[in-house]
């Protein structure tokens, strides 16, 4: 059964090195294996990803070594169940502002007793090709990264009641979308921004627990693509 390479990582004290995609590629997904990296996420918050395309994405990151993350786009359970169904390993939740939503997240990711996940027999579930469905339930809990999203100024008001639920494994931030809630749109390195991260990190570390940027590393797939042709163009144009 799957190993999350993450979570694998993390119990080793080790970090996680991977790529986040905003548009579905196989192609980079299977280039990202060859490199080696330990992950690839799908930013499926703003990014154009549809059932069928993670299904394919999953199958290529499974083929190349990599564990497959996604942001979803709301932390609804049915749209959870979809990216896990389709063989997902690790959700972030966006915006999670109080306990109430933390909680939801949480159940969303894992089957009982430590969640309420539906069961489905997709290639998330190795369409239902296992000899113990409670063996393979224990296994996939243990193997699921759920990651919190905190960005929003109100997250100050519910953090420790995001803090104490149980099934949340990492917390992240969001500068921009913090920016614009305390009304300074476009400055996610405003003092203010740095402060509230500054002040939610320590939070987290207080309570024991981790930041995702404590254990997963990961660059833009955009990014690195443009980075790299502007290098090449300033070094053949400086020839």
């Amino acid at each position: 059964m799957r190993v999350n390479n993450v979570i694998t990582k993390m119990r080793a004290g080790e970090k996680a090195y991977g790529c986040s995609l905003t548009f579905p590629s196989t192609a980079v997904v299977e280039l990202m294996g060859q490199a080696g990296l330990d992950h690839v996420s799908f930013d499926a918050e703003h990014g154009p990803f549809t059932p069928d395309s993670l299904d394919d994405m999953c199958r290529v990151a499974d083929m190349a070594g990599l564990t497959p993350l996604a942001r979803v786009p709301n932390i609804d359970p049915s749209t959870i169940l979809r990216f896990l169904d389709r063989g997902v390993m690790g959700i972030t939740g966006p915006h999670i502002t109080t306990g109430q939503r933390a909680q939801q997240l949480a159940d969303a990711c894992r089957y009982v007793p430590q969640g309420k996940r539906s069961f489905g027999s997709g290639r998330g579930a190795y369409y239902g090709d296992f000899p113990s469905g409670a063996e393979y339930m224990e296994h996939t809990n243990s193997q699921i990264l759920v990651m919190a999203q905190l960005e929003d100024i109100e997250v100050l008001e519910h953090l420790d009641e995001i803090l104490s639920v149980e099934g949340i494994d990492l917390f992240s931030s969001g500068a921009q979308d913090i920016a614009q809630s305390m009304g300074l749109q476009g400055q996610p390195n405003h003092p203010r921004v740095k402060e509230f991260e500054a002040e939610v990190a320590a939070r987290v570390h207080a309570a024991g627990k981790k930041m995702t940027s404590d254990v997963v590393v990961a660059v833009g797939a955009a990014r690195l693509f443009l980075d790299g042709a502007r290098a090449f163009l300033k070094a053949e144009r400086g020839a």
